[in-house]
């Protein structure tokens, strides 16, 4: 079953990955699986379930690449900001906020292991990010938020038409909203602002490619999405 406590699923993570830097974001190490089948097979015997979906916090994700990035590169964008990172996986998208300056992170997430992951890949970098596992879909988008995050969010249509609209109520309450998608096939092709474009080495046991072509988006202020 699944580890009893946040330590139990730190021990789980730290002896079921190694600490990696991912391609296209140097500065960030990552406890991250070298391949998704092993790790996915370990995490469902924990979780005593079969066919859950793939264990998102092992792997650095294309999308969220391509945000780290992007924040890395545009320190100005996050400097002294409260920032959410939306489905945040390993923390990487979040770490990379703190990183360029962010005043504070909630990394946000309903897997039950991402909070471990968060804290052990936060701890490698040397920064904190809070972290919450309520599903924020559920309520309006926190008004303190000045930036929200989302990267890799367009992979199953309820779920993407669910986010996007949340992520454009977030916009027009003053938010800015960027993400990072790779050409996802539920990723709406109109209403958003291209920021930056960067092809992303990747695994073929993730995505259908070993690069992928991989964009940052803005909704723009007129709610886009």
């Amino acid at each position: 079953m699944i580890p009893a406590t946040l330590q139990g699923r730190r021990d789980f993570i730290v002896a079921n990955t190694r600490l990696q830097r991912p391609p296209h974001v140097a500065e960030i190490e990552l406890h991250l699986a070298d391949e998704i089948t092993p790790i996915w097979k370990l995490t469902e015997e924990a979780l005593e379930e079969i066919g859950l979906p793939p264990p998102f916090w092992a792997f650095a994700w294309a999308g969220g690449q391509a945000l780290a990035r992007y924040l890395i590169d545009n320190p100005g964008l996050v400097a002294g900001k409260r920032v959410i990172d939306f489905a945040a996986g390993s923390g990487m998208v979040g770490i990379a906020a703190m990183k360029a300056g962010a005043s504070d992170v909630l990394c946000a997430d309903i897997d039950a292991y991402c909070e471990a992951a968060v804290a052990v890949n936060s701890a490698a970098n040397g920064v904190t990010c809070a972290f919450t596992a309520n599903d924020l879909l559920d309520a309006p988008p926190p008004a303190w938020a000045d930036l929200i995050l989302a990267g890799d969010i367009c992979y199953e249509k309820p779920l993407a038409e669910r986010v996007l609209a949340w992520l454009g109520e977030a916009r027009a309450g003053g938010a800015t909203v960027l993400i990072g998608d790779p050409g996802r096939s539920y990723f709406p092709r109109s209403g958003l602002t291209k920021l930056a474009e960067y092809q992303v080495s990747t695994t073929r046991e993730l995505e259908d490619m070993a690069i992928k072509r991989t964009c940052v988006w803005a909704i723009p202020e007129s709610g886009g999405a």
